[in-house]
């Protein structure tokens, strides 16, 4: 496969038991000489590092000004996911990481509280753990609130960060003023900048790994707002004319140097060739944030005007134009995955399923899927595999069917039709000339749409 490009306009256009497999083979019509063949009895760690609010462009190989010269080396060395599809906002990506399922089957349309998970639900997180993992997040939860859910009760052995959807970066409360940060599902104080604290535990989880293979899921608060970094990253974008976009850049900046730290850590306890390291982020960039209330009021006199960028492709985080669903995505796996791209279309619902087959966990029963295992494509280094994918939120419905995607509103109506092979900037709605097409990807987004459910 060939090295990392930089992506132009231009190459746009152009309940349940689990048991140990034994002997696994990865789908995907790729070579034998080109596959990766997990082996159960030295079953890889898995580090599943997630940002918040990450966009498209805000990414150094992806042509951002942003200094993350960690994410580029990963995705030099490593395999990038150019077509790699999340959910709009920030729940909804992590239940469909989390589940292999759209977080639709389980009433979640978007950011989301009280209980979600149904009790007994398989996680990744618990699937892994049936299987011999030590399994542990460091980070954001914001997939339901204690006592109903909480990631202990949902696959995790130990868990530390913060349960909500945001909060502010150094008191740690949530945008109430209620408190959010904990360890182990029971709230504590702690002082430090998040982006430093989740690293550190991170770490620590690293260097006293034990025997057991570890899940380490890592999900950093920024570059979601609110905004608030050490004057030594945010000094280096003087040259950033609008001072939140500093403060964001700054920020990713921090979270790239942490995520260093976490690559360095897994290098200095020699388990680099034995480690499996995802980056993904959640959603697309938002565009801009201001409130004169939330977090205590300690914002209200510093509007972020210009947050993320996902130049070139359209819309923000909670669309369902490409901008909003399409981020940033990567697998590292050194002396086991050959650096290259991979063009096909995968979605987050596909990590369930595809990280078990690396990790040598198949169940027993059916958990009902979405997701498809896609390893021996991102192995291969496939351009294309033809796939059908779908999102759902509060206003809208979107479904791809190979290289065409449809929008509509929540009523099926006025629908907009892009053939993203030919236009994967969503400029032009061919929906009045394709109405046979149009019916027919209706039908199918009804069908699909039938499994979902409404919360209670």
């Amino acid at each position: 496969m060939a090295e990392c490009r930089r992506l132009s306009r231009r190459t746009f256009m152009k309940g349940i038991a689990l048991s140990v497999g034994a002997g696994l083979s990865p789908l995907g019509a790729c070579s034998p000489s080109q596959q990766v063949r997990p082996n159960a009895a030295q079953r890889p760690n898995i580090v599943f590092i997630i940002a918040d609010d990450l966009g498209w462009a805000d990414v150094g190989y992806n042509g951002s000004r942003i200094r993350t010269p960690n994410i580029d080396r990963l995705a030099a060395e490593g395999v990038r996911l150019n077509q790699h599809y999340v959910m709009p906002t920030c729940t909804p990506t992590r239940v469909g990481l989390m589940t292999g399922r759209y977080p639709s089957r389980y009433g979640v349309l978007s950011p989301a509280y009280g209980r979600i998970f149904d009790e007994g639900t398989i996680t990744l997180a618990e699937a892994l753990r049936r299987g011999g993992y030590r399994t542990a997040i460091s980070g954001k939860w914001h997939m339901g609130s204690p006592p109903e859910c909480v990631p202990t009760k949902f696959g995790f052995e130990s868990s530390y960060g913060y349960m909500d959807g945001q909060i502010d970066p150094y008191t740690h409360l949530y945008k109430t003023g209620a408190k959010s940060w904990h360890r182990d599902d029971v709230f504590i104080e702690e002082e430090g900048h998040a982006t430093d604290l989740i690293t550190d535990e991170a770490i620590r989880l690293i260097r006293t790994k034990g025997e057991a293979p570890l899940f380490l899921y890592a999900a950093y608060s920024v570059p979601h707002y609110p905004l608030d970094e050490p004057r030594r990253w945010v000094d280096m974008y003087a040259d950033i004319a609008d001072e939140s976009r500093r403060w964001y850049a700054a920020s990713v900046t921090h979270m790239d140097a942490q995520i260093g730290r976490i690559v360095k850590a897994i290098d200095d306890a020699g388990l680099r060739e034995n480690t499996l390291i995802v980056f993904v982020s959640d959603n697309g960039g938002q565009k801009s944030w201001q409130s004169a209330t939330e977090y205590g009021g300690d914002y209200s006199d510093r509007p972020h005007t210009v947050l993320g960028d996902n130049r070139p492709l359209r819309g923000w985080k909670g669309d369902v134009f490409e901008g909003g669903i399409r981020v940033p995505g990567l697998l590292n796996w050194r002396g086991r995955l050959k650096p290259g791209q991979c063009d096909g279309p995968m979605h987050i619902v596909d990590w369930m399923p595809t990280l078990c087959r690396v990790a040598g966990v198949q169940p027993t029963e059916d958990l009902d899927w979405d997701g498809k295992d896609v390893w021996g494509a991102i192995a291969a280094g496939q351009s294309r595999q033809p796939r059908t994918l779908y999102w759902k939120t509060p206003g809208a419905y979107a479904v791809r069917v190979g290289e065409w995607k449809l929008i509509t509103n929540r009523q099926f109506a006025k629908p907009m039709l892009f053939d993203l092979a030919n236009d994967p900037l969503e400029e032009n709605d061919r929906a009045a000339g394709q109405t046979d097409r149009v019916a027919e990807m209706i039908k199918t987004l009804k069908a699909i749409a039938a499994k979902d459910r409404d919360r209670q």
